[in-house]
């Protein structure tokens, strides 16, 4: 079990941990050594056991609060997920219809045939109208 030398508040620490474990321990020392220097700056010198202690309840406050967010974030992620599954699972809105007018070309023939004849009609009427001379 290897042997590691941390340093909090100035003060040094044998610590033992497990095999591949020392990187985890200096990051968790140095957590801790930065609540301990920042105790140190604002009360001064105090008992070593005290700083451990306020130094300890200081990163469970930072860690509560985190868990605290981690919990919002957790629940606000389930309902954007359940919003999500809810817009997933509803069908398809029907498709908008759009008339467009099309005449068939049938009609179009029809309506010019129609208009010829009533041309015609017209110019034999005009005929028939005129007196003679």
């Amino acid at each position: 079990m290897p042997e590691v030398t941390i340093s909090i508040g100035g003060r040094n620490f044998e610590v033992s941990c497990q095999e591949g474990e020392e990187s985890y321990l200096h990051s968790a020392a140095k957590m801790l050594d930065i609540e301990a220097q920042t105790l140190a700056s604002q009360i001064g010198r105090i008992p070593e056991a005290r700083m451990l202690l306020m130094a300890g309840l200081m990163l469970a406050d930072k860690t509560a609060a985190m868990e605290d967010k981690v919990r919002s974030v957790e629940e606000q992620l389930g309902a954007t997920q359940n919003e999500l599954t809810a817009l997933q699972n509803k069908p398809a809105p029907a498709p908008e219809r759009i008339e467009v007018p099309v005449v068939p070309p049938q009609v179009t023939d029809t309506l010019a045939e129609v208009a010829a004849r009533a041309e015609s009609l017209a110019a034999a009427i005009e005929e028939k109208c005129q007196p003679a001379s």
